[in-house]
């Protein structure tokens, strides 16, 4: 994994065998814990997916072959337990077949290019709600 900031931008590439959550989730490290995901393409593998349905209950399907990542889009930001990254992904199997929706975990093929827009850590926060789900709360800016 390489990185690039430019101001409030920053650039990641992520090589074969990064995982995306992990990979985000250590820019920590260098200072940055709070992020839009505006973009991310490239390749990826051993993923899971779902969504949240109407009772609150997360669906999962796993795709164990690589797929075509063609979009990203979630946030990073500080959690109980650390950095925590929410993450909604479109993909393309071989037969041009779109898959989507939440990203609880893929590892990339060959290559994945994300770019996110580092925001004040201080506007958002990751707190458990009763549900146990994890809740973005917006802090007020007074």
């Amino acid at each position: 994994m390489e990185h690039v900031r430019d101001g409030d931008d920053v650039i990641l590439r992520l090589d074969p065998g990064d995982e995306i959550h992990a990979s985000i989730q250590s820019l920590s490290k260098h200072g940055i814990t709070c992020a839009s995901i505006t973009s991310g393409i490239g390749r990826v593998q051993d993923i899971k997916i779902g969504y949240l349905d109407s009772n609150g209950i997360y669906q999962t399907v796993t795709h164990s072959d690589s797929m075509e990542l063609l979009s990203t889009q979630g946030n990073l930001a500080p959690g109980p337990d650390g950095p925590f990254t929410h993450i909604h992904i479109l993909l393309s199997d071989n037969g041009h077949i779109v898959h989507g929706g939440h990203l609880f975990e893929a590892t990339v093929h060959i290559v994945a290019e994300i770019h996110l827009r580092v925001l004040n850590p201080e506007i958002m926060k990751r707190k458990p709600t009763q549900s146990e789900f994890i809740a973005l709360n917006l802090c007020q800016q007074g």
